[in-house]
């Protein structure tokens, strides 16, 4: 997400100054009022592109997010590792160490419940990151929208 963050701020950034070095020559040339309302398009050009990059992007993590709840991924211990890991494992107690013995049917169950318990982690991380990409959904589009109707209404202005 951070990276995401700062892909989104170097973007932005760049539109802004293509936009800027775009119209200078123009805004140089034209007087006050023609100036501000330049400067002005260009903010809300601004604004539009980086909440609709917001909003892409958190539909790419929704999907991401949905994915991986229908999809988790696998557990990659196998059975045999999980039975040499609980076998050779000791409970140290007052500097004594003493075997713990599991039976074969123990040993299974506790590997396919670690198994179900890391599924439904994984099922969780899911939703909560599928929660986090509908904020970025939610939140900029509004935002988009407003400022679309401003450049349309500008437009339209115009002609």
């Amino acid at each position: 997400m951070a990276i995401s963050f700062i892909l989104l701020a170097l973007v932005g950034t760049i539109a802004l100054i293509l936009f800027l070095t775009l119209g200078t020559k123009r805004v140089f040339n034209a007087d006050q009022e023609e100036r501000e309302e330049m400067i002005k398009q260009i903010y809300q050009y601004a604004v539009a592109f980086i909440t609709l990059i917001m909003v892409i992007g958190g539909g790419v993590f929704a999907f991401m997010s949905a994915a991986d709840y229908v999809s988790p991924n696998p557990y990659y211990q196998s059975f045999e590792e999980y039975k040499d890991m609980k076998i050779n494992n000791y409970k140290y107690e007052k500097e004594q160490a003493e075997k713990v013995e599991y039976t074969e049917e123990e040993l299974q169950r506790q590997y396919d419940a670690m198994i179900e318990q890391q599924i439904e982690n994984a099922k969780q991380r899911a939703v909560n990151g599928l929660i986090k990409s509908l904020g970025w959904i939610i939140i900029p589009f509004p935002i988009y929208v407003v400022f679309q109707r401003r450049i349309n209404q500008t437009r339209k202005n115009k002609e």
